[in-house]
């Protein structure tokens, strides 16, 4: 079955493979891969001092660097561990005017050319760090994910085709919970077809900076495989025991080219179990009794996410 043909679920992908020793993130904004094992040798990094004064000095951070390493208009460092990162400026040498500045970040390259990644904290259902949803066919996604508290954190998430693609997010919304901040964003594919086969999957960048670490976490998928439905709205209990629900209102319409199937969990108050029933049907005859019945949905076609649970219906 299908929309147009039902699929089998995209898998996602995480795999940020780097393809060289130092790039450009953006302007004077630069990732230096270095490789998290105590035997590989440090990047040698060559900064510019983009001025023509000629007297200069250089500083990191503010502070200036060893007499005899900081004059003249190029600096040569290596960059290995976490202190080596930072921003670092060229001052004119008679009046200490920043001219020009550069500041250098850390990404940790694990043994198999990855990125080693610690900053956020995994979901377990489904078990990954960038977890992205669309509650429907009209094109917006909703990307979440999960950190330790931590103020100085920064996010960035985008669409791996850039500005020339037809995907823009949102800027991330933080909820703190105890130990934990969740983050959200919301992304949206332009002139997305609901009535249309996906052919191209999309690709999520999330971009993580905390102080001078870098990490990246990718997200790639078709929207189809992605959809977890609201719950459905529970109508009403007939007195003959008959309870009836309708479609979450957030659901793409119409309703006959994109079915729900429905989950119903009926709970005996008398004899405290649990009984499941699957049904297409938009409601279900209770056995005599006093019950507590919940709803939850499920796209049809595509074997994507249940739903959250509905409220008690009864």
């Amino acid at each position: 079955m299908s929309h147009l043909l039902c699929a089998l679920l995209s898998l996602f992908s995480f795999a940020a493979l780097l393809e060289s020793a130092q790039w450009k993130l953006q302007e004077n904004v630069f990732v230096i891969d270095s490789r998290w094992d105590a035997e590989a040798p440090a990047t040698a990094v060559e900064l510019s001092c983009n001025s023509a004064e000629e007297a200069v000095l250089w500083r990191k951070d503010s502070s200036p660097f060893q007499e005899g390493k900081q004059r003249g208009k190029t600096l040569r460092v290596a960059v290995k561990e976490l202190p080596d990162g930072g921003n670092y400026s060229c001052v004119s040498q008679e009046s200490l005017r920043v001219l020009s500045s550069s500041l250098l970040l850390i990404a940790r390259i694990g043994p198999d050319g990855t990125i080693l990644r610690d900053i956020l904290k995994p979901f377990q259902e489904p078990k990954t760090f960038l977890k992205c949803e669309a509650k429907n066919y009209s094109g917006v996604i909703t990307c979440s994910w999960m950190t330790e508290n931590n103020p100085h954190v920064k996010f960035t998430i985008r669409s791996l085709e850039g500005p020339q693609g037809d995907v823009s997010c949102s800027s991330p919304v933080a909820l703190t919970e105890g130990a934990l901040t969740t983050y959200t964003a919301q992304c949206h594919k332009e002139n997305f077809c609901a009535f249309a086969e996906e052919h191209q999957p999309i690709d999520i960048l999330l971009e993580a900076i905390d102080e001078v670490l870098y990490e990246n976490y990718t997200a790639s998928f078709f929207i189809r495989d992605i959809i977890k439905p609201d719950p459905p709205q529970c109508q009403h209990v007939a007195t003959n025991g008959t309870v009836t629900w309708t479609y979450p209102s957030t659901w793409s319409t119409p309703n006959s080219y994109f079915p729900l199937t429905f989950k119903v969990k009926v709970k005996s108050t008398r004899r405290h179990r649990y009984q499941v029933y699957d049904t297409e049907q938009q409601s279900v005859q209770l056995p005599p009794g006093p019950a507590e019945v919940w709803v939850q949905a499920r796209d049809r076609c595509y074997l994507s996410s249940w739903s959250s649970w509905s409220s008690l219906c009864r």
